[in-house]
């Protein structure tokens, strides 16, 4: 009876590994901001490494959010450099945060993640890809805003 449970239980570790893994993303990574807020002038920036055949990717920007956070909204502008050709894509990301009764459309209690696609990039074998996020907001400092980060899935 002890062997059943035994191999019951292995085989449902087994399972539950096979289910929780996500083999669709490619790259996943965060940068923290400073504590006193994000400031206008500081990009980060995100390296992707080269790939090892043709892709289509799904991005999507990641805010970690705190109740410090004094907007609705976001703005942000996004530009993918993709070498060895050095093209230049760029893109202006308008993010809800927040519903017109203050309610976040995000996930979390204290501190909130949101996420918020970008357009897709095509990528070539041995292409990489530099992606560099810096936020167009009226305020040169942005308080409440603790991490931003890059995922980026494969499209089947």
């Amino acid at each position: 009876m002890t062997k059943k449970i035994f191999f019951l239980s292995i085989l449902v570790a087994v399972a539950m590994a096979f289910v929780s893994c996500n083999r669709s993303t490619i790259f996943s990574q965060y940068h923290h901001t400073q504590l006193t807020g994000w400031e206008k002038n500081d990009t980060l920036t995100f390296n992707v490494p080269r790939l090892s055949s043709d892709m289509k990717l799904k991005a999507v920007i990641g805010l970690r959010i705190t109740d410090a956070y004094p907007f609705k909204t976001i703005c942000l502008i996004v530009d993918k450099v993709v070498s060895p050709d050095n093209i230049i894509d760029s893109d202006t990301i308008n993010c809800s945060l927040f519903d017109n009764d203050g309610m976040s459309k995000g996930r979390g209690v204290s501190c909130y993640q949101f996420n918020c696609h970008i357009s897709n990039i095509q990528l070539m074998k041995d292409d990489s890809v530099a992606i560099h996020i810096r936020h167009n907001m009226k305020r040169e400092i942005l308080p409440g805003i603790s991490d931003v980060g890059i995922t980026l899935e494969k499209i089947q």
